[in-house]
């Protein structure tokens, strides 16, 4: 019985994979050439390096996607490792977008003095007079997840934190899910407990749930100073693109499970992989509104890497029989934006945001080990503090015998003895008497 509804479950598959392959290629072509021209547009006008290699990085997401989903759907044999490359890019793609966040509002110390200073204000407003920034750890999460503004430079960090640790943990779990996969225990969308799948998905729904929220927190708290860029869309469309692609092939091999779609492997892939095909076209069709390339064609005097003006003048006579002569000037200002070559381009975001990751994944690790390393050498501290008492303190019992005597007093009357008190009597001799 098992071998018939897997024999029908292939012949099913292999039935629709022509036509879906048609129709999913169709849509990745529509999703390439948007994208691609988008970000062609993007390195042209590299005018803000800052701001535009982590909107490159953002962008590179749909092609990426769209590219991976249509070589899985041709060949289901190569959906594992199509699926992790996906994966560890939608981890960068975060990145990227916090990033780009950040380089908006000025960069990471300009970033820091605005939470700093919206944080001074919250906490000197008159309602609030008596509730300060928070110095323990149970205070910070409680302000971080109802009073975010408050927490100042703390904000920054959680928010660095929360994404970074993502994409360690998103890059690890995928290594991990190929080691599994090698040994035959990894199980790609079945939940039984003998595989690697379901404790993989568990962890790694915790990790992107908690930098989601970073986000979202960061957000709330610089939103009015985002105005300008229109952070909501951008947010949205975003946090679009991973909510879809992660819940989508969450509740997929949850259907599975339950019966609800074919119980095959191909299928939840194949699938899983024809509608990523499809949700980005239309990602890519909303990229060219809200990460337009426009606002970077046009720089203010300010941001201008340096501005050249040339000065002519020529001389001219006029042929009116009076023999005058007019003097024509010319004058052109010239703006020298840097960084508008797409090799330029290019290599600034290979190689400067590569040194950036790198060095936040560095930060975010050290931080880490000191944090886990941190209670170690507290309690240790208090070990060697508690064996130092114990050895002062019988060092002084040894200089001093104590010698303890019970005295008991009876009276004597007409009755029966009667006990009227005991006490413990101590006498301390400390060699000055015989």
């Amino acid at each position: 019985m098992g071998l018939i509804l897997i024999v029908e479950h292939y012949n099913a598959y292999r039935n629709l994979q022509e036509p879906a392959l048609i129709i999913a290629g169709c849509f990745v072509l529509v999703a390439l050439t948007l994208s691609v021209f988008l970000i062609c547009q993007h390195l042209r006008a590299y005018n803000n390096p800052a701001e535009q290699k982590w909107v490159v990085g953002v962008l590179l997401m749909v092609p990426i996607y769209a590219t991976e989903s249509i070589i899985s759907l041709w060949n289901p044999n190569l959906s594992l490792a199509c699926d992790i490359l996906r994966n560890c890019y939608e981890a960068f793609a975060l990145y990227s977008f916090g990033s780009y966040l950040i380089a908006c509002l000025g960069g990471e110390p300009k970033v820091v003095q605005l939470l700093e200073a919206d944080s001074n204000n919250e906490i000197n407003k008159p309602l609030l007079e008596k509730q300060g920034r928070p110095d323990n750890q149970r205070g910070r999460l409680r302000n971080f997840i109802f009073r975010p503004s408050v927490l100042g430079r703390d904000l920054f960090i959680i928010e660095k934190f929360g994404i970074v640790q993502y994409m360690i943990l998103k890059t690890l779990c995928a290594f991990l899910a190929v080691m599994l996969e090698l040994f035959g225990v990894y199980g790609d969308g079945e939940f039984k407990w003998d595989r690697g799948y379901p404790y993989i998905a568990v962890v790694l729904n915790f990790s992107q749930m908690w930098a989601l929220f970073c986000l979202v927190q960061f957000y709330n708290a610089t939103h009015e100073r985002l105005k300008s860029i229109k952070p909501l869309a951008k947010f949205l469309s975003f946090k679009a693109i991973v909510f879809a692609t992660w819940w989508q092939g969450l509740g997929i091999a949850i259907l599975s499970a339950y019966g609800v779609l074919p119980n095959s492997g191909k299928f939840e892939t194949g699938l899983q992989d024809f509608l990523i095909c499809i949700e980005m076209a239309i990602a890519a069709v909303a990229h060219m509104f809200v990460f337009s390339a426009k606002p970077y064609h046009f720089l203010p005097i300010s941001d201008c890497g340096k501005i050249s003006r040339q000065h002519g003048e020529v001389t001219m006579k006029i042929e009116d029989g009076k023999g005058k002569q007019a003097i024509l000037e010319k004058r052109e200002t010239q703006i020298e934006a840097p960084g508008t070559s797409v090799k330029e381009s290019v290599q600034d975001i290979v190689v400067e945001g590569g040194q950036k990751v790198v060095k936040d994944v560095v930060l975010t690790l050290n931080q880490t080990i000191n944090q886990a390393i941190e209670p170690m050498e507290k309690g240790m501290t208090k070990i060697q503090e508690t064996f130092h008492q114990i050895s002062v303190s019988s060092g002084d019992n040894k200089e001093a015998d104590v010698k303890v005597e019970k005295h008991e007093e009876k009276l004597t009357g007409e009755g029966p003895d009667v006990l009227i008190s005991e006490e413990d009597r101590i006498f301390v001799d400390e060699g000055s008497k015989a």
